[in-house]
């Protein structure tokens, strides 16, 4: 029943040993890129529990604060309560979720200041990973990111939310596998996790789609052009961007 469910979000942890540039013909790259990009026949009831749970915090299923119940979760997702239990763990550790001795498992609270404090941690992670793959973006990769920018500039101009979801997943994705760089993939896994719930709740009244899109495919062009210097410019600029909107947001608060 678990291998049926449609729900496909990017926040895998890659935990494979990197020892030299990957091209786009490795198997391993093809792993990484299938995992954080779209449900996998081949991922444990663990993964996929990670995955569904995320995703129903994300979209506010599972709303901030609320008691997580390892039964409820496990009949409605058809997944066992151990797997439902370590993807709970994970998710802990990445500040989705609190586990309190006891008590049990709640979902986190979205905490604006922590999100700014991420950003900061953020934008260097994001830098090396958009140099990186810039750098070793090879003939097959260069083409996808072309063809992302081209997405992005579509979005831009129709301000589709659900396409920019969409592109934004398997573009971030395409830049973690391009960069080749476990450690960073690693450090920025539940950063994403955390942007994304962020994203969510509080984009659409306080962000600027087409702006965000066409930030996007200004990087995704660069990459395409092996520009690392500019890629790292780019990435700057939109993690910049999203701090902008995020104090945008801490201002409607504190007004209120």
């Amino acid at each position: 029943m678990w291998q049926t469910n449609l729900f496909r979000v990017c926040s895998t942890v890659y935990t494979s040993s990197i020892t030299s540039p990957m091209t786009s013909s490795d198997p391993e790259y093809t792993r990484m890129i299938q995992l954080n990009t779209s449900h996998s026949e081949d991922e444990t009831q663990s993964q996929a529990a990670y995955r569904l749970i995320e995703a129903m915090i994300v979209t506010n299923e599972l709303t901030p604060k609320s008691k997580i119940s390892e039964t409820s979760l496990s009949k409605k997702l058809g997944i066992g309560r151990t797997p439902i239990r370590e993807a709970l763990k994970r998710l802990s550790f990445e500040g989705a979720v609190s586990i309190i001795s006891r008590s049990g498992a709640f979902v986190s609270d979205i905490d604006v200041l922590e999100q700014l404090a991420m950003i900061e941690v953020r934008k260097g992670i994001e830098q090396v990973l958009a140099g990186r793959a810039a750098r070793f973006a090879d003939g097959k990769e260069r083409i996808r990111f072309r063809e992302l920018a081209q997405w992005f500039d579509e979005i831009a101009k129709s301000a589709n939310g659900r396409a920019f979801v969409d592109a934004d997943r398997e573009f971030n994705a395409l830049v973690v596998a391009t960069a080749r760089n476990k450690y960073a993939a690693q450090a920025i896994a539940p950063i994403e996790a955390q942007t994304r719930r962020f994203w969510y709740v509080y984009f659409k009244n306080f962000g600027d789609l087409p702006r965000v899109s066409r930030l996007h495919a200004r990087l995704a062009r660069r990459i395409a052009e092996n520009n690392e210097a500019a890629a790292r410019k780019c990435s700057d600029e939109i993690v910049d961007y999203a701090e902008e909107y995020t104090r945008k947001t801490l201002r409607f608060f504190d007004a209120k």
